[in-house]
This record gives C-alpha cells, sequence and structure tokens, in this order.
C-alpha cells in the first residue's frame, strides 16, 4: 500500500507533513507507510477515502492491467536473455506502480513507433488520416468515458421511471425538456435520412424503414447530442488531432458511445453479461437491441470495480474492407490493410447470421477467443438499400472461460488457428493464405524454385 499512497499524494499535489495534518497522523507515520515499514490500517484507509474522495477498492486493488501489460513486454524477445520472471514483474507493480506503470507505457510506445514505421510504408507515407485520429482517441482511452457513462445512466434511471416502452419515454423526455415531439415517419418523407432534428416544425424525425432496435439507438443519439453537447465538447477539446475532421469524427463516436450508455446502461449491462455469460443474442432481447450494439458496448466495461471482460471490436465488409475497430489495448490492429484471411471473421459471409468461433495466436503467442457473426446494415424494405458485414469481437484466452461460447472447449488443448495481424506486418513463412511479402524481411526470389507459398523471404 505504501507505493500507492506516496503515488495519491503526489497526484494530490501534498507534502507528507500536509497529508498527515489532513489525516491526523504525525508526518513520519506518512512516511513509514509509504516505504513499507508500516501497514495502512482501516481506520487510516477510510479516513484517506473520506478525506480525499477515494475509491477505497479502487485505491487497494492489485495493478493487474499493468501486470498484464508487462507481461506482454516481456514475451518480446528483446527481453528473452535477461531472466526477468512473473515474480519479478509482480515485485516491480507491488513496490513502485509508478514505474511499473511508466515500463509498460514506455513499451507500448515502442510497439506503437515499431508499427506506425511499418504502417507507414505500407501505406505510402505520412498522410494525415482524420479517422485513424479518432480510432487513436478513443482506443487511447480504452473505449471507456465514465462521464459519459454516469450522464447515460442517469438517462436511462429516469426513463425507467416513466414507464412504458423506451421509445415512448424518450418522445416523453423531448416533449418535457425540448420541447420537441419524436415522430416515425415514412421513409420518403425523410428522404433517405434515418434521423433528422427539424427546429422549425419542432420535432426529431426518425425512419420507419429502421428497426425497432435501431429506432430506439437514434432517438437516444440525439437526446445526448442535444444535452451533452458540452460534455462531448470538452472530452474531445484536448485530444490530439491533426485537424479539426478527426476531433468531429472522435466526437461524433463519442455521441454513439453515450446512446449506447442510455439504451445499455453501464450497471444493468454489465450484470446481466456476467449473468448471462456474455450470451450477446440473449443480451440482445433482455435490452431490446441489435447483436452489433450489445457488441460494441461490450468493449467498453472498464469501469473500476466493476469491469467486464476486456474485449476487441472489428467490423468489415465482405470485402475484407475494416470500416470499424476498436482494439481495447487487446488486439494490435494494424492501421492498413486488411485483416488475416485465416481468421474465420471472412468466413461468416457463406453461413450469414450463423455465429462462429475461433482460437487465434498471433506470432509472438498471444492467444485469442473470437466470435463471429454478419449483421445486416440498412433498412428493411423490398430492394431498399443495404450492406451485409461481419463483425467480430474478441478477448485474450485466459478470459475465454467466461464466455458461453466456450463452454465444454478444453481451452489449453483445443487447436489454436495461427494468424498475422495483416500480411505486410506478419513474419509467418509457411503461410500459403499470404497476399504481400513482410516489410520487415527481405525478399527471396528463385526463379528456379517454386516453393508453396506465395514469397520466400530472409529473418537475416
Amino acid at each position: 500500500m505504501g507505493p500507492r499512497l506516496r503515488r495519491l499524494r503526489r497526484d494530490l499535489g501534498l507534502t507528507q507533513a500536509v497529508m498527515a495534518g489532513d489525516l491526523d497522523v504525525s508526518p513520519s507515520y506518512i512516511a513509514l507507510i509509504e516505504r513499507n515499514h508500516r501497514p495502512m490500517s482501516a481506520d487510516l484507509l477510510i479516513r484517506l477515502a473520506e478525506t480525499y474522495d477515494v475509491d477505497i477498492a479502487a485505491f487497494a486493488a492489485q495493478e493487474d492491467t499493468t501486470l498484464e501489460q508487462l507481461e506482454g513486454a516481456l514475451a518480446d524477445p528483446a527481453f528473452s536473455d535477461h531472466g526477468i520472471g512473473r515474480d519479478d514483474l509482480r515485485d516491480l507493480t507491488a513496490v513502485n506502480p509508478a514505474l511499473s506503470e511508466a515500463v509498460a507505457a514506455l513499451y507500448q510506445s515502442y510497439r506503437a513507433s515499431q508499427r506506425a514505421v511499418m504502417e507507414a510504408r505500407a501505406g505510402g507515407g505520412d498522410v494525415k488520416d482524420p479517422l485513424e485520429d479518432a480510432r487513436d482517441f478513443i482506443d487511447g482511452a480504452r473505449n471507456y468515458f465514465p462521464d459519459i457513462d454516469d450522464a447515460g445512466e442517469a438517462v436511462a434511471e429516469d426513463l425507467a421511471r416513466r414507464g412504458g416502452g423506451v421509445l415512448d419515454a424518450l418522445a416523453a423526455r423531448f416533449a418535457e425538456r425540448h420541447d420537441l415531439e419524436l415522430r416515425i415517419l415514412p421513409a420518403d418523407v425523410m428522404v433517405g435520412a434515418y434521423r433528422r432534428l427539424d427546429r422549425h416544425r419542432g420535432q426529431v424525425a426518425i425512419s420507419e424503414a429502421l428497426d425497432g432496435a435501431s429506432r430506439k439507438f437514434q432517438a437516444a443519439l440525439q437526446l445526448m447530442l442535444l444535452e451533452q453537447a458540452e460534455r462531448l465538447d470538452e472530452t474531445v477539446a484536448d485530444g490530439p488531432f491533426s485537424d479539426d475532421a478527426g476531433r468531429r469524427l472522435a466526437r461524433a463516436a463519442l455521441a454513439n458511445y453515450a446512446a449506447g450508455a442510455v439504451i445499455l446502461p453501464y450497471g444493468r449491462f454489465r450484470d446481466s453479461a456476467e449473468e448471462l455469460r456474455y450470451d450477446i443474442e440473449s443480451l440482445a432481447r433482455r435490452f431490446g437491441a441489435s447483436f452489433e450494439q450489445v457488441a460494441h458496448r461490450l468493449t467498453t466495461l472498464q469501469r473500476p470495480d466493476a469491469e467486464g471482460v476486456p474485449f476487441f471490436f472489428v467490423r468489415i465488409d465482405a470485402a475484407g474492407n475494416v470500416s470499424k475497430r476498436y482494439s481495447g489495448g487487446v488486439f494490435p490492429f494494424a492501421r492498413y490493410g486488411g485483416s488475416c484471411p485465416l481468421w474465420t471473421i471472412h468466413d461468416t459471409f457463406r453461413s450469414p447470421r450463423k455465429l462462429i468461433t475461433q482460437i487465434i495466436e498471433l506470432p509472438d503467442g498471444d492467444a485469442f477467443f473470437s466470435i463471429a457473426r454478419t449483421v445486416h446494415g440498412g433498412a428493411g424494405g423490398f430492394e431498399a438499400p443495404n450492406a451485409d458485414r461481419a463483425v467480430a469481437l474478441g478477448c485474450a484466452l485466459k478470459h475465454a472461460h467466461k464466455l458461453v461460447y466456450a463452454g465444454g472447449v478444453d481451452i489449453e488443448k483445443a487447436a489454436r488457428t495461427p494468424v498475422g495481424v495483416t500480411c505486410r506486418l506478419c513474419p509467418r513463412q509457411a503461410c500459403a493464405a499470404r497476399a504481400h511479402p513482410p516489410l520487415e524481411r527481405r525478399l527471396i526470389v528463385d526463379e528456379h524454385r517454386r516453393m508453396a507459398t506465395p514469397f520466400s523471404f530472409a529473418f537475416d
């Protein structure tokens, strides 16, 4: 507890003497605790929580996330000759959590720099990409924004008190707080739009071409754009965006996050996810949401002391183009290019709406449990424009036992499919599905020999 107390004191900008005065103890006692020469009593812990508004459970919790990140770093060949073990990492996180976080952050920065160099070569230069800026901003927060979640839960509680269906409750809130009428209008009246705010007529219009889940989501999205505009602006204000386009894209993503927080409020949704063992379709029925909405929301469950399984998420079209992705600090998606063709997310288009599971393993040995299924995009109706896409949700293999989809699977003995992040960043040599040679390897061209794999390359 000593290093955590020292870090809290420094974060608050306090000297040992000032903290001692606040807690009614001697400065020497604070110094001894910080050096782990004295234990922290329950009474002092309670006083600490009351004085500085500290969550006791979060303060006392082990630095599991940092330990996992350090273990990931330890798998890098750069550390292989140093004889560092898990016990060494545990000692570091226990004795000096600030230093352990700094080491983990430094390694993540190193890996990101490596990928950026190779991906810049793959992308043809250093072109600023607003979409990637927005994705980096969301990933940098691990796709978790507590203030927006709290606001969404407050709205969800108000809707529940009003009774009736969610859409009716949303309509009542629009009328009461914004003097706006929520209307469901024919598609031809909407002229291609799914949602429209019409202040002149005093209405929020939603297309009847949308299904029930999408109507609720669009209504909640418009409500949060009206009520949380200032919060959304503040959240993206200091983001490291290259231009305003990236900031606006990130703000739009946060507005969608806020709508999800209304339809799938954090506390109830997380408890239901645990109860139903992350059964996406069961969760969708319970909350009247879509498969994709639930899958996306599962990536946001990062609240301290109420975390869910840490998932990553990706959505692709039939050509393999990535239209949405969240790494959640779990999966190292490539900035440019598609995903590995050996990943069964690509197989889902041959079996629409069928859920496919798979255990995948990256070249560095990290393994993940993947769940993939197609989802229907667009509106309903004969000859209505639509686009079927596939979404995949995945987690580190050590969390797979919590998922209903892994029931009856011997995780340790089950076959693992060797995949790469993308061909240009994948060092696997014996891969018949490879489309490009890896950027960091020397290509070997021998016209008198035809190998089973498309490219031969050296590892020197």
